[in-house]
């Protein structure tokens, strides 16, 4: 059973979270993650921020350090519609969003909504598919919809994408194009675990795995509740400018040759609210933004030739960008 939410009646009648509700329920959320994925404590946080700030995450690394593991907790920990899609250069987009049947006893044609209508999609090595299909998840991941011959079918909310990926590089894998890339809140490099965390995983994952022991903590109805409280949170005219410098300041880096998108801008502005909520307070401070930046900013980024062969990273030239500009004060 999951505790209710505290909450009020405002006029059309749905519940209101607060933020003392956000942290309670996130904290159950984080908890029954970390039963599944040892020593990782800050992408967990990260994943369930990026959850209540209405985005999608992107979970790139090698095979084998929990990448599906992870993005299969946090699944289960919410009891709502969830769908795995596992992404094959065989895949379809008509496998992905669904397709319209002709209906011989009915003489018309009726849709059939593919795995996407769920309210979290784990789309598991989404970079095997090929672009096209890749693209499918486009006008879902932005819009909140599909539409198949002409007809738009609304997704419910909460609406969460969370795909894995390896590193491009690695055979059979393609490129996610930039406009996907985009849409996706924030990216996650799992990396390997420490020493006590992999012999902890040892003994926790030997005999069976602690996903079949996971039970939801929470329900979609409920973290709607969550997102509603967290779009409340403060943010001052001095952040938002702040916020617009650093993603002006990566479109004019000569090491950059494609920068910041309006979009990396507000994307930035949810997740720092989700991240303050997580912390209990009503007010985004200038260290969230910063802390933000590299998990939200640096997938976005394409390096120019010079910086790529100077062994340069898009974390590395973020960092720098944030050194150089100043940080708002309070007033």
């Amino acid at each position: 059973m999951t505790a209710e939410v505290s909450t009020q009646h405002p006029t059309d009648g749905a519940p209101v979270a607060t933020l003392d509700d956000v942290r309670a329920v996130a904290g159950r959320i984080t908890q029954a993650i970390e039963q599944v994925i040892e020593g990782k404590p800050e992408a967990v946080r990260l994943g369930v921020a990026v959850l209540l700030a209405e985005g999608h995450l992107l979970l790139e690394d090698v095979p084998g350090v929990g990448k599906t593991t992870f993005a299969k907790a946090l699944a289960r920990s919410i009891d709502g519609a969830v769908r795995r899609i596992q992404f094959t250069p065989d895949l379809l987009p008509s496998d992905v969003t669904g397709v319209s049947v002709y209906n011989a006893e009915e003489r018309n044609f009726e849709f059939k909504p593919g795995p996407v209508f769920a309210n979290i999609v784990v789309g598991d090595e989404i970079n095997r598919a090929s672009p096209k299909t890749q693209s499918a998840l486009l006008e879902c991941m932005e819009e909140r919809q599909v539409t198949v011959d002409g007809t738009s079918y609304p997704l419910a909310a909460p609406f969460m994408v969370l795909a894995t990926q390896n590193p491009v590089d690695m055979e059979g894998t393609y490129p996610l194009p930039e406009a996907q890339r985009d849409r996706f809140t924030a990216r996650i490099s799992m990396g390997y675990p420490d020493r006590a965390a992999e012999i902890a995983m040892l003994d926790d994952h030997a005999a069976r795995s602690p996903l079949d022991d996971l039970r939801p903590v929470s329900t979609a109805d409920e973290v709607r509740t969550l997102i509603a409280a967290v779009r409340t949170v403060h943010v001052a005219d001095a952040l938002k400018a702040y916020a617009v410098d650093l993603a002006e300041a990566t479109r004019r880096d000569p090491d950059l040759r494609l920068g910041a998108s309006p979009r990396a801008t507000l994307q930035l502005l949810r997740a720092a609210k989700a991240w303050a909520a997580l912390d209990g307070r009503h007010y985004v401070l200038p260290d969230d933004l910063k802390r933000l930046l590299v998990p939200v900013f640096a997938h976005r980024l394409l390096l120019a030739t010079e910086a790529q062969l100077a062994g340069r990273t898009a974390g590395e030239l973020l960092q720098r960008t944030a050194g150089s500009l100043p940080v708002p004060v309070a007033q």
